[in-house]
């Protein structure tokens, strides 16, 4: 069982399915994961044109579909993982889907600010990956919301290929550690606005501008427009793996725990893959790269038993 339909789990799937152990994919709420909020994906190899993340997602379902994978369209909504064999039920189901091993491939979900304009203009200046989609900002102007080392590290990244870069804080301060806080306080194509909100984004069609709201609250709040061509959230991103509490062991901030290297979990039979267990580069090519270890992973186990 495949629990997730982006990069990871279509991996796994496709590595699953040819090593003949009969994998059942569930598609989950968003068919192609996290990757399909985006507008075009140039660095995956092999698409040397770019490629738009839907047909990139279809290419890697229908790969899996070729060597017998099994979809299932449906939100799990309950799991017992410390029986055996595991069980899975979809949609409030009064009846699970049964096997023998599980791969969590649920992703994470970036953290948005929760503004109407933002869902107007996502995928159209709208980010929350910088390394994704800051190429597309060459010599422009961006802005990133956030104050901690994330955002200062995302500030810093999309300096090397922007004109200019806004930092909108809410706090009077950074968060980040102190190195970062230098790197991004001397740059000079870094505009930090301390003590800042955003109210919303403008623009015909595409983010053209973001009016902005200082000391929000206070008797001498004041709006500010800024003019830019993107707008990236950086305030965190939070893994779908709720469901999954009472069995897998978790960080503080919800990502689960695997062995070593590996995308073994503390429950035996149950791997983890993408970003689900990775807080730190949550790239698509990474994601396909630990689909691929959490198959190899669970035929070993299978072939253990």
């Amino acid at each position: 069982m495949i629990i997730g339909s982006g990069p990871a789990g279509y991996t796994a799937a496709i590595y699953a399915a040819r090593a003949n152990m009969h994998p059942v994919l569930i598609d989950g709420p968003q068919q192609g994961g996290q990757l399909t909020t985006t507008t075009e994906v140039e660095n995956f190899p092999g698409y040397p044109d770019g490629v738009d993340p839907f047909t990139m997602m279809d290419d890697m379902r229908r790969q899996a579909e070729r060597f017998g994978t099994q979809f299932v369209s449906g939100i799990v909504t309950k799991v017992d993982l410390g029986c055996a064999p595991k069980r899975v039920w979809i949609d409030d189901s009064a009846d699970p889907i049964e096997a023998d091993t599980v791969i969590i491939a649920t992703g994470a979900s970036a953290k948005y600010l929760g503004l109407e304009s933002e869902r107007t203009y996502r995928g159209r200046g709208v980010s929350a990956c910088a390394t994704c989609d800051g190429f597309f900002y060459r010599k422009k102007t961006v802005a990133v919301v956030g104050g901690g080392d994330t955002a200062c590290e995302e500030a810093n990244y999309l300096a090397g290929l922007c004109e200019k870069v806004y930092m909108i804080v809410r706090k009077p301060y950074l968060r980040a550690s102190q190195i970062m806080q230098e790197r991004v306080l001397n740059n000079p194509k870094i505009e930090v606005l301390f003590e800042h909100n955003t109210l919303q984004l403008t623009g015909e069609g595409k983010v053209q501008g973001a009016d902005l709201v200082f000391r929000k609250g206070e008797p001498d709040e004041a709006v500010r427009h800024i003019a830019i061509d993107g707008f990236f959230l950086a305030i965190g991103h939070h893994p779908n793996t709720d469901l999954f509490k009472d069995f897998v062991a978790r960080d503080a901030e919800g990502y689960i725990l695997t062995e070593g290297d590996s995308p073994r979990t503390n429950v035996p039979g149950v791997f983890a893959a993408g970003d689900c267990a990775d807080p730190h580069y949550r790239q698509a090519i990474v994601a396909a790269a630990s689909g691929c270890k959490a198959a190899i992973e669970a035929d070993k186990y299978l072939k253990s038993l």
